[in-house]
C-alpha cells in the first residue's frame, strides 16, 4: 500500500515522515540520510552563524538530491543572528523548504514565498494553527505535550491534532509531532487528521545525529516514565519548558524543594565544557554533541515521552525504511481492513 499523503505530495517525499529539527544533533549526514531513505530530513540552524550556516546547507545538497528543510526559531530569548538576515542567508543557499517555531512566522511567509520556497510553522493549539494558515504559511505542525526538547503546547498530541484538523484541516496539510516514535504512532497520527508525523527523539537515537554516546545510551535505557516537563534547564533560553530525561541534576533541585533561578544547588557549576573549551554550567540548555568533555549525565537530555520506544541505535536511513513498513502494518491490522484494501 501506498503512504502517499498530501504532505508527500506538496514536499515531493516518498513517506509522510519528517525528521524534527532536534537543535545541535542536526548535521548534513542525518539530514542526507533521512531524505535519501524517502523521509524529509531537517537542519536546525538558529545557533548556527552564517558562515556555517551556508556550510550545511550547501554539505547537505551536495549528499542528496531529495528535498530537505532548513529551521528557524523566532524567539528573539535564544536567536544569536538577526533572523532577517539568518533567513536572507538560508534562502540564497537554496533551501526549497523552511520550517518556522517559536514566534510569529507572518512577517516572513511572504518572503520565503517571494524565495519559491515552502514555509511550515509548529503551533501548540487550533488558534494558533488558523492564525498560521491565515499568514500564508503552506503547512501546520501541531507540537504536543509528549513532546521532547523546547515545548510550545500544554496539550496532548491525541487531542491536539484532531482539533486542528477541524479547524484547518483541508486547507493545508498537517504533521503530528509529540510522542511518536514507531509504525503504530505514525498511523495513529493519520486517523487523527495529520498528514504525517515529525519525530525527534527517535532520530537523536542514529548513528548520524551528533550527540554524545552517553547522551544516546540514556536513551537507549529509558522509559516513558523517565522524561519531566520543566524550565530548569533556562540558561541560553528562559522561561521555555521543555522535555529531559531526569538526571542528577533535577532530583537534586527536586530535593532542596525547587529553589527559583539563583537559588538552585551547583547554580554556577561548570559540569562540561564544549570542544572549544567553553564552560558548560549546570543548568544550560547545551546540548551533548559527541565533544562534550565532563560529566555529560548532568546536562539537559532532552528526550520526549516516546524515548520508551527507543531502544536501539541504527542508521537513520534504517529507520525510516522501518518506520514505513510498521506503519504499513499497522494500518494494514486494523479490524475490518484487509491487505488487498489497498
Amino acid at each position: 500500500m501506498t503512504l502517499q499523503t498530501p504532505l508527500c505530495e506538496l514536499l515531493e517525499i516518498e513517506y509522510p515522515i519528517v525528521q524534527a529539527p532536534i537543535g545541535s544533533a542536526t548535521n548534513p549526514e542525518l539530514a542526507a540520510a533521512v531524505s535519501n531513505a524517502g523521509g524529509l530530513g531537517h537542519l536546525a540552524v538558529t545557533w548556527r552563524d552564517l558562515g556555517e550556516t551556508r556550510a550545511v546547507i550547501r554539505e547537505t545538497r551536495e549528499l542528496t538530491d531529495e528535498p530537505f528543510a532548513v529551521n528557524l526559531v523566532l524567539d528573539d530569548a535564544t536567536t544569536t543572528v538577526e533572523t532577517e538576515d539568518h533567513l536572507e542567508t538560508i534562502l540564497e543557499a537554496g533551501a526549497e523548504i523552511v520550517t518556522l517555531s517559536f514566534g510569529d512566522a507572518a512577517p516572513y511567509v511572504g518572503r520565503i514565498h517571494d524565495a519559491g520556497a515552502v514555509v511550515t510553522r509548529t503551533v501548540g493549539s487550533a488558534e494558533a494553527a488558523r492564525t498560521a494558515v491565515d499568514a500564508g504559511v503552506d503547512i501546520v505542525v501541531t507540537q504536543g505535550l509528549e513532546a521532547g526538547g523546547h515545548v510550545q503546547s500544554e496539550v496532548a498530541t491525541t487531542a491536539l491534532v484532531p482539533s486542528v484538523a477541524d479547524a484547518v484541516g483541508g486547507e493545508v496539510p498537517i504533521v503530528a509531532a509529540g510522542g511518536i516514535a514507531d509504525g503504530r504512532g505514525i498511523a495513529a497520527a493519520l486517523a487523527l487528521g495529520a498528514d504525517g508525523a515529525w519525530l525527534g527523539t527517535r532520530f537523536v537515537a542514529t548513528e548520524e545525529a551528533a550527540v554524545h554516546d552517553t547522551y544516546q545510551r540514556r536513551l537507549r535505557e529509558s522509559d516513558e516514565t523517565d522524561t519531566e516537563y520543566t524550565t530548569l534547564f533556562d540558561k541560553g533560553w528562559p522561561g521555555m519548558p521543555h522535555r529531559v530525561l531526569r538526571n542528577e541534576t533535577l532530583e537534586r533541585w527536586e530535593h532542596e524543594g525547587r529553589p527559583p533561578t539563583g537559588e538552585r544547588p551547583g547554580e554556577t557549576d561548570i559540569v562540561a565544557t564544549t570542544e572549544a573549551g567553553n564552560p558548560i554550567e549546570r543548568y544550560d540548555e547545551a546540548l551533548a554533541t559527541p565533544n562534550v568533555d565532563g560529566d555529560i549525565e548532568s546536562m539537559a537530555l532532552f528526550a520526549g515521552q516516546s524515548v520508551g520506544l527507543t531502544d536501539e541505535i541504527r542508521s537513520a536511513g534504517t529507520v525510516v525504511e522501518e518506520l514505513a513498513s510498521e506503519t504499513r502494518d499497522a494500518i494494514d491490522g486494523l479490524p475490518g481492513r484487509r491487505r488487498d484494501d489497498g
